[in-house]
């Protein structure tokens, strides 16, 4: 099995770490323990267009697009290195960053 390093889990207080550092090119998986659904989206809400690669649902490519339900987990690539904020769509004070070297 692959090592989970690169998790960030979501709770009903919000998401844990606040934020992950992470190299160019590796995958962060956002697990969903809370008691709703959670939509990760990149900043800001409601545009989502904080990650530069556009595509997606609304604005950007790091964005899943629909409400990931409690037990499940959405998965995303990171390719570009910056600070990438981001938002829980369905509780947009819900807001965590992915830092990427």
């Amino acid at each position: 099995p692959i090592a989970e390093k690169n998790v960030v889990t979501y709770t009903d207080a919000g998401y844990s770490p606040n934020t992950l550092r992470i190299k160019k090119g590796e995958t962060v998986i956002f697990k969903n323990q809370s008691s709703n659904s959670m939509w990760i989206a990149s900043a800001v809400h409601p545009t989502h267009r904080g990650y530069p690669t556009t595509g997606g649902c609304i604005g950007s490519t790091f964005d899943a697009c629909k409400g990931v339900q409690s037990g499940d987990s959405w998965s995303f690539k990171f390719d570009i290195v910056g600070t990438w904020k981001y938002h829980n769509h369905l509780n947009p004070g819900d807001i965590g960053a992915v830092v990427v070297e």
